[in-house]
């Protein structure tokens, strides 16, 4: 299915807010913090979390990402079984932590999907805790075009670990939701699923999201069964101020508020949040330390969202991703960081600088070798050459030199020329994921809605194998610019 670029940043935020959620409630896991307590990624907890580790929410979330990225058919057959078998993957990675009922599915290590279902069937007691709901998002995001797809494969891979129907129809509605959210932008596919459940389905979620709309955490206090898990995200996410993406954030932090299971409540909120804000709306601070099973970080979360939208299918069947974030570059995470050098590549002020500061020597060595090599004249205006990192969160910078601004001239095609010659060289470098400033508008003198203007038409028209290009603002108005750039 093809997307826009605001569809793309909404499903390359399923998983990164849903794991920015779960590392975020880690610390904060059955306690109830005061109204005064800050929320933030802190680790701990009573499994002694790494601060931004996420949790089992997120591994077996990925456990499915990974088989939906490669395009098996996750709701039947060798698709339904290759999720079972990444489920014993993990649970022999001897995780810290996993839930009672998952773990007494999976100690068995069935082989298959029928053998886990069976093993599910197969115990008693009470079978509707939270532990298939905290995983489903990433099934939104192999079903994109397919609505009952999307609700069949939710309900099936629930079944390989909870045998209970309330605990499907909890992943098929939150599912729904977060469908409705990436291809739409709102919220209201929550209340979306009761128009295509069954009607006893609706009657009874229909009342349980009124309660949640119009209550307080301690109507739905038991969060570790499925119906309160749900209630307690769908709480947090109407009870805060959605004016804004700021409401991804707040949204969070209300929800390990409501305390309890915050983790997993927060992962659940997370996936709805991410859906409907995008990844733009993640918190570069928290996106910069998020880390967990299977050795991944938030950057190969964003790939793996965009691998499960394409569904194994060719590159070129894919829209690259554009996302905004304000703040500060040389923080940002990405397979490539462009930097707005100037021709000496020897550094300088602004973005150049920072990035030289934040490289380290190995920058200033490497651009002092392309001088004395094959650069003897500078870097060209327009022209785009790598180095290493350094001490950056990237593998590569790709230097690139934008114009100066001319009243005499239009420069127009050079300044569009850094940023697809930037991709250009990052196809080849194999870079997936790339960061850009805003080029020339700083002591360039670019006026700044022109250089936005300019840089989303270059990056939104360019052909490139780049999955993930991060438009950084260096404050909130040049953010809102380029946002508004990215609808027309």
């Amino acid at each position: 299915m093809k997307l826009n670029s605001q569809q793309c940043d909404r499903a390359s935020g399923v998983l990164l807010a849903s794991a920015a959620g779960d590392a975020l409630g880690a610390g904060y896991e059955f306690t109830y913090p005061a109204a005064q307590t800050p929320i933030e990624m802190i680790g701990g907890g009573p499994f002694h979390w790494e601060p931004g580790e996420w949790t089992d929410d997120t591994a077996m979330a990925l456990a499915i990402a990974e088989v939906a990225a490669t395009g098996g058919d996750i709701r039947r057959g060798a698709g339904l079984d290759a999720v079972a078998a990444q489920f014993v993957r993990w649970f022999d990675s001897k995780p810290k932590d996993i839930g009672n009922q998952t773990s007494a599915v999976l100690s068995a290590r069935p082989a298959g999907a029928a053998a886990m279902q069976a093993r599910a069937r197969a115990l008693t007691g009470r079978k509707a805790g939270n532990g298939s709901l905290m995983r489903t998002a990433p099934v939104a995001l192999a079903y994109l075009d397919d609505e009952k797809g999307c609700l069949d494969a939710a309900s099936a891979i629930s079944s390989l670990t909870h045998d209970d129907p309330t605990a499907a129809q909890a992943c098929q509605l939150w599912t729904h939701a977060i469908r409705h959210a990436v291809l739409h932008g709102t919220f209201d596919g929550v209340r979306g699923y009761l128009k295509v459940a069954a009607a006893d389905v609706a009657e009874f979620w229909g009342p349980l999201l009124d309660q949640a709309e119009n209550g307080t955490p301690a109507d739905f206090s038991n969060n570790g069964w499925v119906v309160h898990a749900l209630q307690t995200a769908w709480w947090a996410i109407t009870s805060t101020d959605d004016s804004d993406d700021r409401h991804l954030p707040r949204a969070l932090e209300a929800a390990v508020r409501a305390g309890g299971d915050t983790d997993t409540t927060a992962a659940i909120a997370g996936g709805l949040l991410g859906a409907r804000w995008g990844a733009s709306a993640v918190p570069a601070g928290w996106r910069r330390i998020l880390h967990g099973w299977p050795g991944h970080t938030a950057p190969d979360l964003v790939r793996l969202a965009m691998e499960t939208v394409r569904g194994g299918r060719d590159d070129d069947q894919a829209t690259t991703s554009i996302r905004v974030v304000r703040g500060d570059i040389t923080a940002v995470h990405a397979d490539a960081i462009i930097n707005a050098a100037n021709s000496s590549l020897l550094g300088g002020g602004g973005v150049d600088g920072a990035i030289h500061r934040a490289g380290g020597p190995a920058v200033l060595d490497a651009c002092k070798t392309l001088r004395a090599t094959t650069l003897p004249d500078g870097l060209a205006v327009g022209a785009a050459v790598a180095t290493t990192a350094g001490n950056l969160p990237a593998q590569w910078i790709i230097h690139t030199v934008g114009p100066r601004h001319s009243t005499t001239e239009d420069r127009t095609d050079l300044l569009r020329s850094a940023y697809t010659r930037s991709l250009t060289l990052a196809d080849s470098l194999g870079a997936r994921t790339v960061a850009f400033p805003l080029i020339s508008a700083g002591a360039y003198g670019w006026p700044r809605h022109d250089a936005v203007n300019v840089a989303v038409d270059a990056v939104t028209t360019a052909t490139t194998d780049v999955d993930v290009v991060t438009l950084v603002a260096y404050d909130d108005e040049t953010a809102t610019l380029i946002r508004r750039a990215l609808t027309r």
